[in-house]
């Protein structure tokens, strides 16, 4: 039984397009592709299926590269939000305590 690393290996944008440019070109399988890459099938299979969605081709449902990433940033921009939010909440019950107590 073989253990998975918890750490993944990053590849290069670059690489994933080539990758899949082989995949397109080749008349190969995403299997046999990943093989000689030496990337794992999932991996390159996720990154062709991304490719199909970012051309327009894709999934019903399933995000383009740059719907991912805004998301990512508008939940980013939200998380610090709701965390400003809640110091002037904290703020505003503080002052009005000290309002009080003069």
């Amino acid at each position: 039984m073989s253990k998975k690393s918890s750490t993944s290996k990053r590849y290069t944008a670059e690489f994933k397009r080539d990758a899949v440019a082989l995949v397109h070109s080749s008349g190969k399988t995403v299997t046999e592709v990943a093989r000689e890459i030496g990337v794992s099938p999932e991996g390159l299979r996720n990154w062709v299926n991304q490719d199909r969605a970012d051309r327009g081709q894709g999934a019903a449902g399933v995000l383009t590269s740059d719907e991912k990433e805004e998301l990512r940033r508008l939940r980013r921009e939200n998380r610090e939000q709701q965390q400003m939010i809640e110091v002037l909440k904290k703020a505003a019950a503080f002052f009005a305590r000290e309002s009080t107590t003069k």
